[in-house]
């Protein structure tokens, strides 16, 4: 018999009691104990079971080269895999607020995690749209590295050590070279090659397409990234990982080009498909580059020029707050010169840059809520700028975690009773399983963009974080 998978024709042939599906390299091998028959390019059964009964249907995945994978024993393979979850969930050391919703995004964090390598995806899916029948259609199934560092802050908050060396480890491996060639993202292994590509052939999700395969955001540069790896390695320091050279290398490298690098335009935290511009957070991460550079000396004792890189922390600081500000909508805008709001400065009191309770952060909080925000929810920016901004047409929902962005402000301006209703609110858009993707419709009350979000749940871990114990998982 033959399957139909995309324009590929697909032989499927009886082998040693298993249906056998090659395609090129890969191969599906298919197991169940009932008959089976093909009926219309398709593999179909009927069988009868009574109270109690269980089935087993296994479908392993083996190189087409190699001899087909042995048989395992499903109900033994099931309890493997139970234990091995309970005993990983029970090493969550977290206590207080919230925990059993921070013990359900560490354990969505974990299952996005190759274990082979330590690679975090940002979502296992790819083309889920950010409007139905749009056109903002992205593959998500890469390493970002601002997803990834999140992800380590959020694992060693709960006493996750070994989860972060791995992905330090993935780091190293996948950075190594001239830091002017750092990429926003990888493949899992490190791989650099993610050519972006459409899927003709395929209708899309709900007739939203293109459908795309590979990531040309890879290809940009934001600047952010170097701010986040930067925060990584250091949060992994203060958190017990042990000192070592090779990180301290890749440090000093990174600092070194970010010296002149960090006066470029870029493509910002939104990967932008418009011109460059010197975006707000960009600059404030590349302030964070700087300030845990510093920070390393002052607690670890780490040597280098750190004389330089506090006065680089500062003149960046002063350029963010004399040219980020906009006096017409009295708050810190979206890039310098420009009077377009943007959700991601919210971040700043998150990273340390300034205090949540600052005079010009609070005007910007209450700017952001007055034109950024639908029924209570955040949009990362104005849709009807949208083009001008990104490119490309406008139409998405709220932002998920720039919602959980909102709720970290409030809580750290002592606006406590307001945080948590915001909290609470995007806590009941999960689905059933306590998952949540990037984007919401609040219109059509329904969940956008691909799913399961790392990004979203990380903003949600940080968001509890802060309304238990007033902290962030970058303090």
């Amino acid at each position: 018999m033959e399957l139909m998978l995309g324009t590929l024709v697909i032989g499927v042939n009886r082998v040693d009691h298993a249906r056998v599906a090659i395609a090129g390299p890969d191969a599906l091998c298919f197991r169940t104990p009932v008959e089976v028959h093909g009926e219309n390019m398709t593999t179909v059964s009927e069988f009868t079971l009574a109270q109690g009964e269980r089935v087993p249907f296994v479908l392993t995945w083996f190189p087409s080269h190699e001899q087909l994978p042995e048989e395992i024993d499903p109900e033994q393979a099931l309890s493997d895999t139970e234990e091995f979850w309970l005993d990983w969930a029970g090493n969550c050391n977290h206590v207080g607020d919230y925990h059993d919703e921070i013990h359900q995004s560490l354990l969505v964090l974990k299952a996005l995690t190759y274990a082979p390598t330590g690679g975090i995806v940002a979502a296992p899916t790819t083309s889920l749209p950010e409007q139905i029948g749009g056109v903002r259609n992205w593959d998500y199934r890469f390493c970002w590295l601002r997803d990834a560092t999140l992800t380590l802050a959020a694992m060693l908050k709960a006493g996750y050590q070994e989860e972060a060396v791995m992905w330090r480890k993935w780091l190293l491996r996948a950075v190594a070279g001239d830091p002017a060639d750092v990429q926003i993202m990888y493949g899992l292994a490190g791989e650099r090659r993610l050519d972006e590509r459409e899927l003709d052939w395929l209708p899309g999700f709900e007739g939203s397409r293109p459908v795309r395969v590979g990531n040309a955001a890879s290809e940009q540069l934001q600047l952010d990234v170097y701010g986040e790896v930067l925060d990584a390695l250091y949060q992994a320091r203060v958190h017990g990982a042990p000192a070592d050279d090779l990180v301290w290398s890749l440090t000093r490298k990174l600092l070194e080009w970010l010296e002149h690098g960090w006066r470029e335009q870029d493509a910002g935290i939104w990967e932008v498909r418009g011109p460059r511009r010197h975006f707000t957070h960009s600059k404030v991460m590349a302030w964070v580059a700087f300030d845990r550079a510093v920070r390393y000396h002052d607690e670890f004792g780490r040597e280098g020029p750190f004389e330089r890189w506090r006065k680089l922390r500062d003149d960046i600081r002063a350029e963010v707050l004399a040219l980020a500000w906009s006096e017409r909508k009295r708050a810190f805008a979206q890039s310098f010169g420009s009077d377009e709001l943007d959700a991601s400065v919210l971040l700043m009191p998150l990273v340390g840059f300034l205090p949540a309770t600052d005079e010009r952060f609070v005007s910007t909080v209450e700017a952001i809520r007055r034109e950024l925000t639908v029924d209570g929810l955040v949009l990362r920016y104005r849709p009807e700028g949208a083009s001008h901004v990104d490119g490309l047409p406008p139409g998405e929902g709220v932002f998920l975690p720039c919602s959980f962005w909102l709720a970290d402000a409030l809580a750290l301006q002592g606006r406590t009773d307001d945080a948590r209703e915001l909290f609470e609110r995007l806590l009941d858009l999960r689905n059933d399983v306590g998952l949540l993707s990037e984007e919401y419709d609040p219109v059509a009350g329904r969940q956008l963009g691909n799913f399961p979000q790392a990004f979203t749940h990380l903003a949600l871990v940080n968001s509890a974080l802060v309304l238990g114990k007033g902290r962030s998982l970058r303090e």
